[in-house]
């Protein structure tokens, strides 16, 4: 059952290394995301599964210690998902895998189908993921396992909302760490440049986040995410099937759009 949720953005950005001389610009933004990994920790979970944007070839599961990089964004810095100790099986619950706790930091400074939800493990940690795994290493996570789902911008609303539902029943206490972006058509020099229906869609996902209104979330409409290149669309609808019946209580951390682009902190409990 799921316990607690976080909702974080997922620019590699959020990395100081990453964003450079533009780092302090963001502080506000990884304060509020340690606040709600934070609201984590204390909900005591078995279990921790991490739910991120992919692509068609990083959808699906990333298991424990899988490894990604931001070298791609020309920064020497690898990270994990995680640690590699305490594995969490396929399929894990509270009796094969979601009772071990771990530590480290998972940071090393280095020199629309069912596959959309179903590839296997074995690669590398999709951008968003590896966003995640920083945020974790950050705050030293040890209160549980962790896993990882890349879900694929395509996938319908349905399938989200199932994969939500099959993750939740995957242990006694599962707590969820949602990453993704809003819109990315808030300014002209924005990503997808300006579009006047961004605002309107940033501020109806924030009030549904800090509501934890599940039925605002299941009715966002994934066509119109895509024309605003609204990437957490998709797991913050696997949110809001997790949620179902959980009975949670949200909050609104952090509303703002750097960049053009909009970033949502909020959490769950």
């Amino acid at each position: 059952m799921l316990v607690a949720a976080a909702v974080c953005p997922c620019p590699p950005l959020l990395v100081p290394e990453v964003a450079a001389g533009a780092a302090p610009e963001l502080d506000a933004a990884r304060a509020a995301c340690a606040d709600a990994l934070g609201v984590l920790a204390a909900a005591r979970p078995d279990l921790l599964v991490v739910v991120g944007p992919a692509g068609a070839d990083t959808r699906g599961r990333h298991p424990q210690g899988t490894p990604g990089s931001f070298r791609g964004f020309g920064v020497d810095l690898d990270v994990t998902l995680g640690t590699v100790e305490n594995v969490v099986p396929n399929g894990a619950s509270a009796e094969d895998g979601g009772t071990g706790r771990t530590g480290g930091t998972g940071v090393t400074g280095a020199n629309g189908d069912d596959r959309a939800l179903t590839s296997g493990p074995g690669r590398a940690l999709p951008p968003s993921l590896a966003v995640a795994g920083w945020l974790l290493a950050r705050v030293g996570w040890a209160a549980a396992p962790v896993d990882g789902l890349g879900v694929e911008e395509t996938t319908e609303t349905e399938r989200c909302l199932q994969a939500g539902r099959d993750i939740a029943g995957r242990a006694r206490r599962v707590a969820l760490l949602v990453m993704g972006d809003a819109s990315a058509c808030r300014t002209l020099k924005a990503p997808g440049y300006l579009d006047d229906r961004a605002a309107p869609f940033d501020a109806a996902v924030a009030r549904a986040l800090r509501d934890a209104d599940l039925a605002a979330l299941r009715a966002l409409d994934a066509p119109l995410a895509r024309e605003l290149k609204a990437a957490g669309r998709a797991p913050w609808q696997v949110l809001a099937g997790a949620a179902e019946g959980a009975d949670l209580t949200g909050g609104l951390l952090y509303e703002d759009a750097p960049y053009g682009v909009g970033y949502l902190v909020a959490s769950w409990s």
